[in-house]
């Protein structure tokens, strides 16, 4: 049985778009393949690694009887990227082992049952629906995604925040040092919704939203989300735990505001970074009337300077920073210019953008 005959180019696209959750090591062999469900004609494809799931649907051509298997989805992939994009190629079921052709280049590869696949159980009942753009909610998660924890004790911090209230969705992501928040206006009302998705998650929905107008409908249950955009459906596992109070974190009324361009200042900062090390990453703004004094230094007493001419009449501040979160920020920005807001040199900062209430990014001082 031909289970599709079609082009390279739109076989790889379909399993690349469902094999970044896929491990090539793991302690169930069978979740290192790809689920395929021939059904009506359709081609399914499903990965899981138990926590996600994915799963696309696409005409691949080939023959309409029902059919299911899996078989290894890299070494699929890896097969298919040495062929040109417009080769037809062809799988075949025949006992056991699917045969992948293209050209004069025959592949057998090892199946494993359909049925020994986990898929991933469905939460009984999700929350209302509620789209917003791809390119949207992508440009939501480039905002804050870098302020995410990496491995932190306090789980609840590696992943981002999800709050859709009213007609406003609103993203959150802080590893303690830092916070940054970025909200857009939904088209729908919605009920208040709070959940946690896990940093993989954010990961491969970074990876797979596109730039494009097209809608992602979100849901949202007690320990699920579920995301459909572009003929796939992506269910996720939430982070259980009770996320920060982030309002409490935001300063307000800060006295001390620069209004300054974004590129001068990480490219300051920039060149500020090459003389700290790996362990100290600290770097002093001085903040007088008229300039930004940007400095850093190292253990071998080599020192970096720069200074920015700024509008700024308030109070002589002294501060430090860790150079990567201010650098992290401004290079996830595609603004021309920000918003600092400083109380002192003890207290956090706020960067925003001017005029614009959809972006927040705190960041607290260092001790230098």
């Amino acid at each position: 049985m031909i289970v599709f005959q079609s082009t390279q180019d739109k076989v790889l696209a379909a399993l690349q778009s469902v094999a970044g959750i896929v491990e090539r090591r793991h302690t169930l062999p069978v979740l290192a393949n790809v689920l395929i469900r021939k059904t009506a004609g359709e081609v399914q494809l499903t990965t899981s690694d138990l926590e996600i799931q994915i799963r696309t649907q696409v005409d691949l051509g080939g023959d309409d009887a029902a059919f299911s298997t899996t078989v290894g989805a890299r070494k699929l992939i890896d097969i298919l990227r040495t062929l040109p994009s417009d080769q037809l190629v062809s799988l075949e079921s025949a006992q056991n082992k699917l045969i992948l052709k293209g050209g004069k280049s025959k592949f057998t590869l090892q199946t494993l049952p359909a049925d020994d696949f986990p898929l991933v159980q469905e939460a009984p009942s999700f929350g209302p629906a509620f789209s917003v753009p791809q390119k949207t909610l992508k440009s939501l998660l480039n905002q804050v995604s870098f302020s995410m924890a990496v491995h932190d004790i306090r789980y609840y911090l590696n992943g981002i925040l999800f709050v859709a209230e009213g007609t406003k969705l609103s993203l959150v992501a802080t590893d303690g040092h830092r916070l940054a928040f970025a909200s857009a206006e939904l088209d729908v009302e919605v009920p208040k919704q709070e959940v946690i998705l896990p940093r993989k998650t954010v990961l491969e929905l970074q990876r797979l939203l596109s730039d494009k107008d097209g809608a992602i409908e979100l849901q949202f249950a007690a320990n699920q989300a579920r995301f459909r955009f572009e003929g796939m459906e992506f269910v996720t596992k939430l982070v259980e735990g009770k996320f920060p109070d982030y309002n409490r974190v935001i300063p307000r009324n800060h006295p001390n505001i620069v209004i300054l361009g974004r590129t001068a200042l990480l490219a300051a900062l920039q060149r500020a970074a090459i003389m700290t090390s790996e362990k100290f990453k600290g770097v002093r703004l001085n903040l007088e009337r008229g300039s930004l004094r940007v400095a850093a230094n190292n253990a071998d007493q080599e020192e970096a300077v720069d200074e920015l001419d700024i509008q700024y009449d308030g109070s002589a501040i002294e501060i430090g920073f860790n150079v990567s979160y201010l650098i992290d920020a401004l290079s996830n920005m595609s603004q021309d210019m920000v918003r600092l807001e400083l109380n002192d040199g003890n207290s956090s900062a706020l960067l925003t953008i001017p005029d614009n209430e959809h972006f927040k990014y705190v960041v607290m001082p260092m001790r230098i």
